[in-house]
């Protein structure tokens, strides 16, 4: 009990304490004659230089460009889900073409495009779901195993 109580008056007066010192420690009222400190030319830069990387991305995944729309509708044409001419457009008859499509073969008929519709639809990912993504194989790699399966030898 004594360890718990010290441990929160020890949280306590650490976060106290990091009020206190992050704490503007300017005065209140300027100086007279006092002047402002003046930025070098270097730090100037350093403030107007803005990261590329800095705006956030949007969550959700994008919209697929009208291409990719056109090809998704010309392989469920050719299922026989869909009916119309491919327009490049996701509208409601592309969505119940969808949903037909999902329903034959078996997944979840919502309409929306999943990474298993696309798989079906043979326009998805050939390794999506099956396992993490591997690093590409050096010639380097491949020779100190084909040489250290020499030296076991």
């Amino acid at each position: 009990m004594k360890l718990r109580t010290s441990i929160i008056v020890g949280l306590a007066l650490l976060l106290t304490g990091a009020t206190v010192w992050s704490a503007p420690s300017t005065p209140s009222k300027p100086t007279r004659g006092a002047s402002k400190p003046r930025a070098s030319a270097a730090s100037k830069a350093r403030a107007k230089k803005v990261s590329k990387h800095s705006k956030r991305r949007e969550k959700g995944q994008k919209a697929p460009a009208p291409e990719r729309i056109s090809e998704i509708q010309q392989a469920l044409a050719k299922d026989g889900s869909f009916s119309g001419t491919p327009s490049g457009k996701w509208d409601d008859s592309s969505i119940e073409a969808t949903r037909k499509f999902q329903t034959s073969h078996g997944l979840n008929p919502s309409g929306r495009l999943d990474a298993p519709t696309l798989q079906k639809l043979g326009l998805g990912s050939q390794t999506a779901g099956v396992a993490a993504p591997m690093p590409p194989i050096s010639s380097s790699s491949i020779a100190t195993k084909a040489g250290q399966t020499a030296q076991r030898q």
